[in-house]
């Protein structure tokens, strides 16, 4: 299992890559649907190459959600460059969708680590806040683009601040006795 602590620094990676989309993002509120759409883009096929690389990096019995999740991240970077026109409403929804589908990915493969590392609970915990956010935009589609960029911006920052605080987790890995 010292695989696993061998790739921390992928995790840290996606939460840096994270924090700064989510800064750009809050810096740039009265940010251009096409801006928006590169920004999206951008991070969520730099976010799945990474999960995939850390899917095949070490053999893990999350290793077929962390494909799963890398295709779905990347598909949706792609759709987001393929079609930047597309209206506000149809890039809520493919957030919305991206979010849910890549946390729940996340919360089985923290449940499937809990007996393999300690503070398993951190990507639990990304993974929660992925479909609580997926799930809001849902909800509320109408807000607008400008609140679902503020949403993108705040949602990006603690998701990276996860995903950076279990990477140190994982770089520090010791098997339970």
């Amino acid at each position: 299992m010292q695989e696993i602590s061998r790739s921390w620094w992928l995790l840290l990676v996606r939460g840096i890559a994270a924090i700064i989309f989510g800064v750009l993002a809050l810096i740039w509120p009265g940010i251009t649907l096409l801006v928006l759409v590169i920004f999206f883009g951008a991070y969520a096929i730099v976010s799945g190459v990474f999960a995939l690389f850390a899917a095949f990096r070490h053999e893990t019995r999350s290793r077929g959600w962390l494909i799963f999740s890398g295709v779905i991240s990347i598909l949706a970077g792609i759709a987001a460059f393929v079609w930047p026109g597309i209206t506000s409403l149809a890039l809520l929804y493919l957030i919305a969708f991206w979010a849910i589908f890549s946390g729940v990915s996340e919360i089985v493969a923290g449940i499937q680590l809990r007996k393999v590392i300690d503070n398993e609970w951190m990507l639990i915990v990304g993974g929660i806040l992925s479909v609580i956010f997926g799930i809001l935009l849902l909800i509320w589609p109408g807000a607008g683009m400008l609140s679902l960029v503020w949403l993108i911006g705040i949602f990006a920052i603690l998701y990276g601040i996860a995903m950076i605080v279990l990477s140190l987790r994982v770089k520090n890995f010791t098997p339970r006795a």
